[in-house]
């Protein structure tokens, strides 16, 4: 499998390679915010727009799910918020004239950044069977599209229904409940991608599958673990927040295998120190680790601290909090002991006296928290991974202790609030008796496709139609050739979208195009969950981009109405779709009476702030387990070896990038300019190799079954990553990700450890 780069990307030859940055922000964040803002939305749009982002009575940012502190400033947003909405709230558009003008042959044959350029789509676009252009369609005409298709089905099953994470709480609901009410479980979404892992990990040894932690937490804590994340591209509010902390006399120990600006000093922009000054030292310990070395990691850790408490008994662990609230501790104990060091030392990469220097900072923080994002959840021992960190902080009592617990950063906003909402392939039987009690129909039980698992059932002709409500589905997919063959494979794919993006190029033999309001456009204001489990409301200001634009809302209800009928499916499903989108009160009512913690919902999501769902480990250390109680987990260590020659690649994001959103093609902190076609090698490695720094390459990924996928034309840049490890910007490198490469429980895919070989480029 090959793949083509696109015919608009920017070659080997206009790029240009530079000495990363040694820090984060400063005053050249503030001048590509404003910078890209003033091109896609002009100064005075910008700077109506931007002190409206994170506001109490503005709009979520429609990046990433980072929690807004209490007191917030007039610039309450990050360089890539800037981007994020900037991109949004663009006066570029795509109409009926553009689509006129570019067959959809065409379009596949552009990249992400190209197609993303050209603007806010405006009217609802058709690909009839066998047609070359997408031509313009009313609403009407558009959902009797769907339902032909839909109820054409031999099974409800037969269909699949995306979610993005930038889908508010009300569409999420109504989206969950038109599905449910349809007949089918098949509702993928963009967690299954990421933090899935997390989700499946936590839920096992805690009983809730988010994070413990809030803001508060991180400023009251002695020592924070930032474990394979990048949050000064990422997350970059996250650094303020890092910054408090450490003045408040916290340490910061980073684990990954690219060093990152971010965390290794911060500028912060809103302060004048920030702009002028040198800016603050966030990491204190640097662990660069090999890449599926974080289980040897903690699990070494456990050790040493299992011995200082033989050397010192009473002194090390929390055996109160162990005895009344854990389970599992004897058996996780005795397997812990016998880690070997030697598997240790190879699967990390890390010298033994730096663990041990680690060991010493743990035995010196009483409140630790540990902080983690993809570059734990994608490889095949994620879950295993994750439950190790768990028994790390089990093990001196660190969860439900105020400045301690686990910290998994979502990457979307409103990405944990969708699966709070019930858009997941696999419910609880809870929630859906909840679901029938208040709607008086029988919900499917039978647990549906996750991402992974749809894309195998388009590819085997059993899932026909395709609904995405957002995001960018054949970029954020692994395994490209496969997902773009599955998409074909259907009847109708149908994309619910603000801009253009590859997705709406690779389709069924029939296709649609909805647009749809962002979060910077005025409408009722919706709800959305950060990263630390806070719902407040998001209402944007803007004009719509285009009259025809209709809500997330009011699409799904109206698609659900003339799936279903009036008042639902039959004398089945009576659901009031009409008042629901003309009011998103009645919505939250529904979903006060489904889902446990929104009591009082329209009252309290009106207070500034909103407020915080419960989290009973955090707030009463009641763990809903199957135990009862926390619980300890055996965990095997398996070192990742790799045949000689051969490295581990990881796929990562430039700092111009969003997810599958390209804002540009720099990578301002990796000292990267005007292209994204790159591989990050070693220079040990290359010599190992015989490769020379700056030469061409193709990517070639070998898997298990013998079958080989290629990304070709890539220019090698020596850089400091970890030895053995390398590391190339998605979407871009998705294609070498196998459909079957998945992590263990939770089938996410595994875009963290990519086996690969470099080859020379022949042009």
């Amino acid at each position: 499998m090959v793949s083509k780069p696109p015919v608009d990307d920017v070659g080997d030859e206009g790029l240009v390679v530079g000495p990363p940055k040694e820090y984060a922000a400063g005053l050249p964040a503030v001048a590509w915010s404003l910078r890209h803002a003033g091109r896609q939305m002009g100064v005075k749009r910008s700077l109506l727009t931007l002190v409206q982002v994170n506001q109490k009575q503005g709009f979520d940012c429609p990046g990433c799910a980072w929690p807004e502190p209490d007191h917030r400033s007039i610039a309450e947003f990050c360089e890539n918020g800037a981007k994020a909405v900037a991109e949004e709230a663009t006066v570029r558009r795509v109409g009926a004239d553009f689509f006129a003008a570019h067959p959809v042959a065409e379009l596949a044959e552009k990249s992400d950044y190209w197609l993303g350029q050209q603007g806010r789509l405006t009217e609802p676009m058709y690909l009839a069977e066998g047609a070359t252009h997408y031509a313009p369609i009313s609403w009407e005409d558009a959902f009797g599209v769907v339902a032909e298709e839909l109820t054409a089905l031999d099974s409800p099953d037969r269909a699949a229904f995306y979610t993005s994470g930038r889908t508010g709480n009300e569409a999420a609901f109504v989206y969950q409940l038109f599905v449910r009410a349809f007949g089918t479980n098949n509702l993928p979404d963009c967690s299954n991608m990421c933090h899935e892992s997390s989700g499946s990990a936590l839920t096992q040894t805690l009983g809730v599958g988010k994070g413990s932690v809030s803001l508060e937490d991180l400023y009251q804590a002695d020592l924070i673990f930032v474990v394979g994340q990048n949050p000064g591209t990422n997350h970059p509010r996250m650094l303020s927040a890092l910054e408090k902390a450490k003045q408040a006399g916290a340490s910061i120990v980073a684990v990954n295998p690219l060093p990152e600006a971010g965390l290794l000093r911060f500028k912060n922009p809103q302060k004048v120190s920030g702009m002028l000054g040198s800016g603050t030292t966030l990491t204190d310990e640097f662990a660069q680790i090999r890449l599926n070395g974080d289980l040897a990691l903690f699990r070494a850790l456990n050790r040493l601290l299992l011995e200082a408490e033989d050397a010192a008994p009473g002194t090390v662990l929390d055996r109160a909090f162990i005895d009344e609230y854990a389970h599992g501790f004897e058996e996780f104990a005795q397997d812990v002991r016998t880690t070997p060091w030697a598997d240790v030392l190879e699967a990390t990469g890390l010298p033994r006296e730096q663990i041990e220097r680690i060991h010493r900072r743990v035995l010196d923080s009483r409140r630790i928290v540990v902080c983690w994002a993809m570059g734990l959840t994608q490889h095949k021992n994620s879950v295993p991974t994750i439950r190790e960190v768990v028994n790390f902080l089990l093990l001196r009592g660190n969860v439900g202790r105020p400045g301690a617990g686990v910290c998994p950063v979502r990457g979307h906003s409103n990405v944990q609030g969708d699966r709070t909402m019930g858009i997941y392939e696999k419910p609880s039987a809870a929630f859906l008796d909840a679901l029938e009690k208040e709607f008086g129909f029988a919900p499917p039980r039978e647990h549906g496709h996750d991402v992974v698992d749809a894309i195998r059932a388009m590819r085997d002709g059993r899932v026909e139609v395709f609904v995405a409500l957002g995001g960018n589905f054949v970029s954020a997919t692994p395994d490209t050739a496969a997902t773009e063959a599955a998409l074909r494979a259907t009847r109708l794919t149908v994309q619910v979208s603000t801009k253009l993006n590859r997705s709406h190029a690779v389709t069924g033999r029939r296709a649609l195009i909805l647009p749809t309001l962002g979060r910077t456009e005025r409408d009722q204001f919706v709800t959305v969950e950060d990263s630390m489990s806070a719902v407040h409301m998001s209402r944007g200001k803007l004009p719509p981009a285009s009259p025809h634009l209709r809500s997330e809302v009011a699409i799904v209800c109206g698609l659900a109405e003339r799936v279903l009928g009036d008042q639902g499916r039959g004398d089945r499903v009576s659901v009031p779709w009409r008042d629901f989108a003309r009011d998103y009160d009645l919505i939250r009512d529904r979903i006060e009476r489904v889902i446990p913690g929104f009591t009082d919902f329209n009252r309290r999501v009106r207070e500034p702030g909103g407020f915080v769902l419960p989290h009973g480990p955090r707030d009463a250390r009641t763990f809903p387990t199957t135990t009862g109680k926390a619980n300890f987990s055996r965990n095997d260590l398996v070192v990742l070896r790799v045949p000689e020659g051969r490295l581990i690649l990881q796929t990562v994001r430039s700092h111009d990038q969003y997810n599958t959103t390209i804002y540009g093609l720099d990578d301002r902190y990796r000292g990267i300019k005007q292209g994204r076609r790159v591989v990050f090698v070693n220079p040990a490695d290359l010599a190992a190799l015989g490769i020379a720094d700056g030469s061409l390459v193709d990517l070639v990924g070998e898997w298990s079954d013998g079958t080989e996928r290629r990304a070709p034309s890539f220019k090698v840049v020596s850089y400091d990553t970890a030895v053995g490890c390398c590391a190339a910007y998605f979407p871009e490198t998705n294609v070498l990700v196998p459909l079957d490469s998945t992590a263990d429980e939770s089938n996410t895919p595994t875009s963290k450890s990519i086996v690969i070989r470099l080859e020379p480029h022949s042009r």
